[in-house]
């Protein structure tokens, strides 16, 4: 059961990577053509492909958990660069779900 629950976080884990990969090829190519070094902060990719499901998030994380956690702690996440943001959690993903060396004991 455990190797399953790893298998899924390590898909996940790749998974992220991949659209941080996906995202940081954009912003790359973003810089390319304005000359100047930019990245898209992952609250506004959040707010172009979906503002209802950021809202509905903040509501209830608000309401539900505690008004501290939204205002300075993932009001300060969504202001990072998304593809630092998916790498990160995508690496830590990848961590957890890390197969475990076997050892083999050998006797002198």
């Amino acid at each position: 059961m455990i190797s399953i629950v790893k298998f899924l976080l390590r898909m996940f884990g790749f998974g992220l990577l991949a659209i941080a990969i996906v995202v940081g090829i954009a912003d790359a190519s973003r810089s390319i053509a304005e000359s100047q070094i930019m990245f898209k902060p992952l609250g506004q990719l959040w707010f172009e492909m979906s503002p209802e499901t950021l809202n509905l998030s903040q509501a209830v994380i608000q309401r539900y958990v505690h008004p501290t956690v939204w205002d300075p702690m993932l009001q300060t996440v969504l202001t990072w660069p998304a593809w630092g943001v998916f790498a990160g959690v995508g690496v830590l993903f990848l961590l957890i779900g890390a197969r475990r060396e076997k050892r083999r004991f050998r006797y002198a």
